[in-house]
């Protein structure tokens, strides 16, 4: 490998416009670049001929990666680093062996079409993506722009609002955006829809209902279960006491339906839901599909503490069935100090073994007591809920 006094790959930015839209240093490292590497269609707008190779399908950094000290480029759409493989090849590198050269991509372009300002749009790339990582952002007032896969990813996507209750969100359909073909039009029942395709989504028009709501504490009838759900109100009581930050990892022990996963992630985290029933982590996964959180939950099925020592480490700890002392003294040695660690129980058991826990490590320990209003012939009364004992602490 020969020494260079300067990166040996330049990541550039390419829009629909092709070489006409690049900077007097893009077009230079293109025409020193010994090969240049690049989907099929940037490579036909650039007209590279013998020195453009195309990604492998399916995509695969490897044949970059094997030309380290050769002069090399890469073309991708728009800002390199912007739901572009730039963030993926720059983390193979040191930061002296690339610079990047990145354009205005689809979102800016987009964003500058509609008039709407950036910073407060929702931008999502859902060429690869479900459809259901809508469903926690929407709302009434929200503006979101996505990338799609094709014409028939705009029909899905319209469906999948009527059948969410996003019926009343407004479509733009952006094709080619930047080059010669551009095209916007409103609505998605175009017949003739051409990639590259994005769409932007105004909410502006959606009801006060539309879209989940931000406080802990959902309505049990959103999720997938059997009756092994962490009711809502004693879930929003034990999320506050997980407290959740964006980027943290939670183990959910005796998970059930996922319900506290599901709205920890929903907070910006990554969730681990350990359950033993089969059918029950079915639920857990189809809960997390279902609110476009499959990325951000992972299942493993089995009965705790067995298995524990093979997970990434949480930042805290819900075990929602009371655990029992071999859990408790299993997760001691395994989790850090400063894990939180919020445990429920409903039987006398594991009240005593919650009490033991209390006595040993400090922390809080709560009796939630709640009753609902019900019927009682033509009157109405208080029917109670079995009390749950919580207790919070730190390892």
């Amino acid at each position: 490998m020969r020494v260079m006094s300067e990166p040996w790959l330049s990541i550039i930015g390419l829009g629909e416009d092709g070489p006409a839209g690049l900077s007097d240093a893009s077009r230079d490292a293109v025409a020193k670049a010994e090969v240049v590497f690049g989907a099929p269609r940037h490579l036909a707008l650039m007209g590279l001929g013998a020195r453009g190779q195309a990604w492998p399908v399916p995509f695969d950094l490897a044949p970059l990666l094997a030309m380290r000290g050769r002069r090399v480029a890469m073309l991708v759409s728009g800002d390199p680093f912007w739901f572009g493989a730039g963030g993926s090849v720059a983390a193979h590198l040191r930061p002296d062996e690339w610079v990047a050269h990145p354009v205005a991509g689809v979102f800016s372009l987009l964003a500058a079409r509609m008039g709407w300002r950036l910073e407060e749009v929702l931008c999502l790339g859902l060429h690869a993506a479900p459809l259901a990582r809508l469903r926690p952002v929407l709302a009434r007032g929200v503006r979101v722009i996505c990338t799609l896969r094709d014409a028939q990813a705009v029909a899905d996507l319209s469906n999948w609002l009527a059948a969410n209750g996003f019926a009343a969100a407004q479509l733009t359909v952006a094709e080619a955006l930047g080059g010669p073909r551009e095209r916007l039009r409103q609505g998605a029942d175009w017949p003739d829809i051409t990639a590259p395709v994005a769409v932007a989504i105004d909410g502006a028009a959606l009801p006060l209902t539309a879209g989940l709501p931000r406080a802990s504490g959902l309505p049990d009838a959103l999720f997938q279960h059997d009756g092994q759900i962490t009711k809502a109100a004693i879930r929003a009581i034990t999320l506050s006491g997980l407290a959740p930050r964006p980027g943290e990892r939670l183990w959910d022990i005796g998970a059930g339906s996922g319900s506290v996963s599901v709205e920890w992630a929903l907070a910006g985290g990554r969730a681990i839901c350990i359950e033993a029933r089969g059918d029950r982590a079915a639920n857990i996964r189809a809960n997390a599909s279902s609110f476009g959180l499959g990325h951000r939950i992972e299942v493993q099925e089995g009965r705790a503490p067995q298995g524990l020592g093979d997970l990434p480490l949480p930042d805290a700890v819900f075990v929602g069935g009371g655990g029992d002392a071999a859990l408790y003294t299993a997760l001691w040695a395994l989790l850090p100090p400063g894990t939180r660690i919020v445990a429920n129980g409903v039987t006398l058991e594991a009240e005593s073994q919650l009490a033991h826990l209390h006595a040993t490590h400090g922390g809080t320990l709560l009796r939630l007591d709640l009753a609902e209003a019900g019927t009682l012939g033509r009157f109405r009364d208080w029917q109670a809920a079995r009390p749950v004992v919580q207790w919070r602490g730190q390892r």
